[in-house]
């Protein structure tokens, strides 16, 4: 009998580590698909934040070339300024071909289609680089190089197109300073940016969004 009970309880100590094996098995899958995912998640909102960052940039570009380059905090070159039009593919640096450019599906893929300019496959590092000169804050070195491998894997692209005059409600003070709310004329401008995780050609996350610009005159 007591040999019986040897028996079993060997068999019973022998399904009990086999069912605890696979209960921790099972966590470990969990817990590493679960890192995955935040890691994943992560991703996704950088890019999401370059993406941004592009159409920012887009909008920045339009104001310097409205109104002028700025020379200081306070001041702009005028004499350098003009209405941005649409120009021809040479001289826009138009490119249908791009990952971007593609993942726009409503945008005309006609040769005769014109931009006002398209700025592609620019590092998001260049924009972060001057905050990271001095690391002395920002902890160790090797920290700071493993953010800036992290950093250098984004990229961005953005095109601009005048899509004509339009009429807009101005109130208080934009581009040019107004006062009350008023009928106003402007420049209608189409941006759209991609915010790109890898490689510009093959990425392994691109974010396109797109917006709506009116300069006044």
């Amino acid at each position: 009998m007591r040999k019986n009970e040897k028996g079993f309880t060997l068999v019973l100590s022998l399904i009990l580590l086999l069912a605890m094996s696979l209960m921790g098995g099972g966590l470990i899958v969990i817990s590493s698909s679960d890192h995955q995912s935040n890691n994943s998640s992560d991703q996704y909102q950088q890019t999401f934040y370059v993406a941004e960052h592009a159409l920012l940039e887009a909008e920045k570009r339009l104001i310097d070339n409205m109104m002028g380059p700025a020379t200081s905090a306070t001041n702009r070159d005028e004499d350098i300024r003009g209405i941005p039009t649409n120009r021809e593919n040479d001289l826009s640096g138009l490119d249908q071909d791009t990952a971007c450019y593609q993942s726009f599906r409503n945008l005309s893929r006609d040769t005769n289609f014109r931009v006002y300019e398209h700025i592609k496959n620019v590092s998001f590092y260049s924009v972060i680089e001057p905050i990271l000169e001095n690391t002395a804050d920002l902890g160790t070195t090797a920290e700071v190089a493993n953010e800036i491998r992290n950093l250098e894997k984004y990229r961005y692209e953005f095109f601009t197109v005048n899509a004509g005059s339009q009429t807009y409600k101005s109130a208080g003070s934009s581009l040019k300073k107004t006062s009350g709310t008023s009928q106003r004329t402007g420049s209608a401008y189409r941006i759209y940016a991609c915010g790109i995780m890898g490689d510009a050609d093959n990425p392994e996350i691109l974010i396109p969004l797109e917006t709506i610009a009116i300069i006044s005159h």
